[in-house]
């Protein structure tokens, strides 16, 4: 298993565990980051570090695969993924008129007809 993926499981597990932290009601919901690492280390039979297996609430001696399984379930029937600096708090609104790009008036100027 390479190294970056270990690196990158471990950041996404320890993220996940302070969402799990919030109460149910003020989470947000997963972020979509947490797929790639879950799906590059679905099939790894690697034993997990014991403090991951702690934070994903998994038996001392779990696999990555099961890691993995933890994080997809969590990510399981969403509709909606939050922006990235919305993550790890629930928005009251989805206005994000501040946080879009708009269309800026073009300048044809530059490709005559």
């Amino acid at each position: 298993m390479h190294p970056a993926a270990q690196l990158q499981f471990a950041r996404v597990v320890e993220e996940f565990s302070r969402w799990r932290a919030l109460p149910k009601n003020d989470r947000p919901p997963a972020p979509a980051w947490w797929w790639g690492p879950a799906v590059e280390l679905r099939n790894i039979a690697v034993t997990l570090p014991a403090d991951s297996c702690v934070r994903l609430e998994l038996p001392a001696g779990a696999t990555y695969a099961a890691g993995a399984a933890v994080l997809f379930h969590s990510l399981a029937g969403q509709t909606l993924q939050p922006w990235p600096y919305d993550f790890s708090r629930k928005v009251a609104s989805t206005d994000s008129d501040v946080r879009d790009l708009h269309l800026q008036p073009s300048d044809d100027s530059a490709f005559p007809p």
